[in-house]
Order: C-alpha cells, then structure tokens, then sequence
C-alpha cells in the first residue's frame, strides 16, 4: 500500500460543446450550449433535442487513421480520442504497462442496430457488448496490458475514476487511464422515451418547469498518477482526486429516492475519504438531470449534508445532455478547467425556482475565483450513486 496521493497528470475530452480539451474550456466558460436537433443519430424521433458531438463517424475514423470505419462503433471512436488526448500529455518513454479503466453501456450498439436483423459477420470482431469496446481501444493503442470494464448504468465512468484510484492506492499500478465513453443509438434514446423522461426543449435543472432530461454523447479520460511518480518525471499536475464515495440505495430500477438516501451517503463518504468537512468544499457540480424525481431528490441530499447554506451548485447538462456512462469523468473535467482557470460553471436553462430544490448558479459569484475543492456526483440507475472530490494541488 502507499501513502501517495493520487493526481491527475492529463485528460482528454469529447461532448456536445467540444472535440478536445481547449474547445470545451471555451464553451464552457461562456455557457454555450451544444444540445440542438439531431444531425447523425438515425433515430425517427427528431423533435427530441441531443447532445450530439459534432463530428461523424467518417471524421473520427480520419483522425484516428482509421481506413476501413463500417463496423467501427461510435462509442469506440469517441473513446479513442479522448484517451489520444490524455495519452499526449505522457512522454513515450512511460507510454506502456499502462492500465486502461473504461466505463460504458451502450458499447457497440449502433453498430448491431446497423446490421439488425442480420448477425454480425463471422469474421468481424466483437463489437456490441462493453467489455469489448474497451478492447477494441485498449487494442488500438496497445500500450494497455490491462484493461477493464465499468458498467454501472450513469455513475459509470465516475465508478472508473474510483477504481483506478483505488489500483494505484493499491501498489498494482504508478498510472491508470481512466474515465468512460458513450454514444448515441436508437435503443438508447427509444429506451428513455419509454421511462417518459425526455424533454422536448433544452433540459432546465433544478427549475420548476423543468421536464425531462437530454440525452447526449461523449467521452473523456484521465491519467491518474501516483503523485512521486508524477514528480520523479517532472510532470504537470492538473489536480488531486483526494477523495470518493460509492453507495447502493437500490430504492428503485430507475427511479431516485425521495430522501435521496444513496446521494447523501456517496457524498458523506467521499468527504470521510478526503478527509474535509462540508464547509471545505467550494462547488459541487450536480449530477441534475433536469428530470423532477432526481433534482428534488439530490437537492434533498444536498440540504441534509450541506444545510441550507450550501457552496456553490451547477449542473452543466444543459449544454452538454446527459451522457449517461461518459457523464461522470466528462464533468469531473469540466471541474478540473474551471479549478484552474478559476471559474464557476453556470446552470444554464434556469429561471424559476423550485421550493423542493436547491437554487443552482446562475451568475458569475466572483471574477477570478479561487476553488480549493470541488465535488462531482454521478448518479446511476438501480441507485448506485457516487461521488468524487478533486482538489487543487499544492
């Protein structure tokens, strides 16, 4: 076991507002929304507005050096290059033995839905389920000897930063490349539909009027490093992923707890790990999904841990949709800019408050801000919530 603490060293990312690191710090600063009409989902329901990268599947494939792209799923493309991008940020020399932690569900589902009803080619190599998805990136790159798959619904890929954590913590690993990546697919959206928790306009959370979630696409993945390791090679530290909690309320299928049981312990649980008090946390970026069960139900949680003079609070899913398996390691990048570029992410969408929810950020609280510590939740389906704190490094 080690003392060391756990940093992260680089990432890269892919949502609806940018198809790299730099694009999403300037859309993220100025609140600019990527969530519009569908451009490439196949789906018949175009009135329901998506978080769509703005790239197509042939555009990915360029980048990539990919020739032959047919049987490629988007959710594998998507995951190639954020983990390019976090891969930049490490010299060649450490570039092998890595381990590679990849949460996701949809997988390679827009690929099976392209073939169906016919079955996939003999020859073809597996694509659909989520263990392979992970393979297939671990393959494109191979500088991963180990690779493993998180699948828990939306805490997903907040689950791999989690264990990732925990493999370096553990001695098994100096760096691990963690996060999630999810795409778009018919199945995805119909299935939503079915849970009649889609909006038809620009999600709005924590808003009275608010109706339903967005759904949206991306990927994102950090290099977490133990932190002598980072100094013994002179790397730039981004941040400290100084704490984490996961709990299980198991309340429902789907549905989130009133009382928001699963939140408050995933919550408490990372401050125990961090070893702060609740006074110490400077932002909390919101899982608000901008459905009513589950923004009343984590404002719930919220008050209980926080009271009523809680920091800061956002959601960013308006401009991005919910990105289900990617949204955890998406925004947990979007708090590492906002740390170090000292901002605060507004919660775009909002105008009426709700009396059985928190009041989110709307405006900027002061220019130039500094952040010490923020916390990022991740709530999934069945009630495995988790929470992570990331902490400015010093």
């Amino acid at each position: 076991m080690t003392a060391d603490r756990v940093v992260i060293t680089g990432i890269g990312l892919v949502s609806a507002i940018g198809s790299n690191l730099s694009e999403n710090l300037a859309n993220l600063r100025q609140g600019k929304s990527g969530v519009s009409e569908m451009e490439f989902l196949g789906s018949e329901h175009k009135g329901l507005p998506v978080g769509e990268v703005k790239l197509s599947n042939r555009q990915m494939c360029e980048m990539l050096g990919i020739v032959d792209g047919e049987l490629v799923s988007r959710t594998f493309l998507l995951g190639a290059l954020a983990v390019k991008e976090a891969l930049g940020f490490l010299p060649p020399v450490v570039r092998g033995g890595l381990a590679l932690v990849s949460g996701t569900t949809v997988a390679g589902m827009d690929v099976t839905e392209k073939l169906y009803p016919e079955p996939l080619p003999a020859d073809s190599d597996p694509v659909h389920d989520c263990g392979s998805n992970t393979n297939s990136i671990a393959k494109y790159f191979g500088c991963f000897d180990y690779a493993t798959t998180i699948s828990t619904a939306c805490s997903s890929a907040l689950n791999s930063l989690i264990f990732g954590k925990r493999l370096i913590e553990g001695g098994v690993r100096d760096i691990v490349v963690a996060g999630g990546t999810e795409a778009l697919s018919k199945f995805h959206l119909n299935g939503f539909k079915s849970l009649m928790i889609l909006d038809e306009r620009r999600c709005r959370p924590f808003d009275k009027t608010r109706a339903g979630l967005n759904l949206g696409e991306g990927a994102a993945f950090m290099v977490l490093e133990r932190e002598s390791s980072a100094i013994a090679r002179n790397a730039s530290i981004l941040a400290v992923l100084s704490g984490a909690g996961n709990a299980c309320d198991a309340y429902h299928q789907t549905a989130s707890s009133p009382g928001g049981e699963g939140a408050f312990l995933a919550m408490e649980r990372a401050l125990a790990s961090a070893r702060l008090a609740p006074a110490d946390i400077d932002y909390i970026s919101a899982h608000g999904t901008g459905t009513p069960d589950n923004d009343a139900s984590e404002s719930a949680a919220i008050k209980r841990l926080f009271g009523q003079n809680h920091p800061p609070v956002s959601s960013t899913k308006a401009l991005t949709g919910h990105t289900t398996s990617a949204s955890g390691s998406i925004e947990a990048a979007f708090c590492i800019l906002a740390m170090n570029n000292r901002f605060l992410p507004k919660n775009a969408g909002f105008s009426t408050p709700d009396e059985s929810c928190i009041t989110p950020l709307t405006s900027d609280v002061a220019p130039d801000c500094r952040i010490d510590n923020v916390m990022c939740n991740s709530f999934g389906f069945g009630g495995n919530d988790s929470s992570i704190i990331l902490s400015r490094y010093e």
